[in-house]
């Protein structure tokens, strides 16, 4: 199963390999590693895609590490959660309106035009990407770059009088 976790570390090097070598030792996939700077000077954050069928260990063990400074999980109802993708599509003058088309399903946005190829620009959830290449897909991929997952908390909403009565 795969686990997005929200990591704050302190902005110094070295961070990176020693989260990605624990998480490695410990023989977890890593699907998706994004890093860069918070809100907060000094500070980084990490979003990480990891598979692993309990999360709990790989928190108390990141949490050793000298320059860890909060561990978050970060569930998908309650997380938002992008992507960004670069995708060559071949795309001869004949078949260009329709991939255009396809592309402005998805607010994919032409980032350059070749002789034989488009490629586009495409920020959404992992899903919608996927649903994306998929159908661009069957007209000839040359290229793909997909950035890994950036994920933060949804903020929480309060409850309305209503809906606390109604809970009660």
């Amino acid at each position: 199963m795969n686990h997005t976790l929200s990591v704050h570390v302190e902005n110094k090097p070295g961070v990176l390999a020693r989260v990605s070598s624990l998480l490695a030792r410990r023989g977890f996939n890593i699907h998706s590693l994004a890093v860069g700077p918070s809100h907060e000077p000094g500070m980084s954050r990490m979003t990480i895609v990891v598979e692993a069928p309990e999360l709990e260990q790989v928190k108390k063990q990141l949490h050793k590490l000298v320059n860890v400074v909060k561990i978050s999980e970060l569930a998908p109802a309650q997380a938002i959660e992008r992507e960004l993708a670069l995708i060559r599509v071949h795309a001869p003058a004949g078949k260009r309106t329709e991939i255009l088309e396809l592309a402005s399903l998805f607010d994919a946005e032409a980032i350059d035009v070749g002789r034989q190829s488009l490629a586009f620009q495409v920020i959404g959830t992992p899903e919608r990407i996927e649903d994306f290449v998929e159908l661009v897909g069957t007209h000839g991929l040359t290229d793909l770059v997909k950035s890994g997952s950036i994920a933060m908390a949804k903020e929480q909403k309060r409850r309305s009088r209503s809906n606390q009565l109604r809970a009660i």
